[in-house]
């Protein structure tokens, strides 16, 4: 991979708008469709403070600090993961009720396969990102957007917290422990383990590509 596309900022804007545009209509129709007539419509607007700050933040730093296509599909990917149980609430997505009905679960999973999923796409965009602002070199550019990972989790987990403290009976859903008293900490152990398996798979390709002979 030559340097013009491995930095974004070197990329024309015309090459790259295309598919940013393309993934931004994407979400917006998936958005707008799934924002009629949620199960709950609270908990619905609880989760999508976050999806509108990401949105305008992303926004704002692509003018200063473009980010690659393939980081920009990553968190478009996520995003639709979360607006997805944004509409059916965390606990009461067709997956949920599926395992229900058929495996007799206990509790609600999808939570769980989105706070895996936090690590596991957005850990290389997080890589991407600390490349390219720092002089990272060896495992620390494979240990640190791991690190980031699980410290954004715990901040997303001490942010539930403090909404189930000052939301009321809403707040208490939003947060969704369904009685685990350690959901939290597993959530945060499911982010970690989602980045540290992207990562491992990155710095095995990495090794496994030098390691070829030319």
């Amino acid at each position: 991979m030559t340097s013009a596309t491995s930095d974004p900022l070197k990329v024309p804007f015309t090459q790259r708008y295309g598919v940013v545009l393309f993934l931004a209509i994407l979400f917006t129709v998936f958005w707008i469709v799934l924002a009629f007539h949620p199960t709950n419509r609270v908990q619905w607007i609880m989760e999508n403070i976050l999806v509108l700050a990401a949105v305008i933040f992303l926004t704002i730093l692509s003018r200063k600090f473009p980010l690659s296509n393939q980081s920009y599909f990553l968190i478009f990917i996520f995003l639709c993961f979360h607006t997805y149980a944004a509409h059916y609430t965390y606990d009461g997505t067709p997956f949920d009720r599926w395992l229900k009905e058929n495996f007799h679960a206990q509790r609600s999973y999808f939570d769980r396969v989105v706070h895996f999923l936090f690590g596991l796409l957005l850990a290389p965009v997080l890589k991407e990102v600390l490349v390219r602002t720092n002089r990272l070199k060896g495992l620390w550019i494979y240990a640190l957007p791991v690190a980031c990972v699980f410290a954004l989790s715990a901040f997303f987990e001490i942010l539930e917290m403090f909404v189930a403290l000052f939301g009321g009976s809403a707040g208490e859903d939003y947060m969704g422990l369904q009685g685990d008293i350690y959901d939290s900490q597993k959530d945060m152990g499911l982010g970690l383990l989602g980045g540290a398996c992207t990562m491992g798979w990155l710095a095995w390709r990495q090794k496994h590509r030098h390691s070829v002979p030319e």
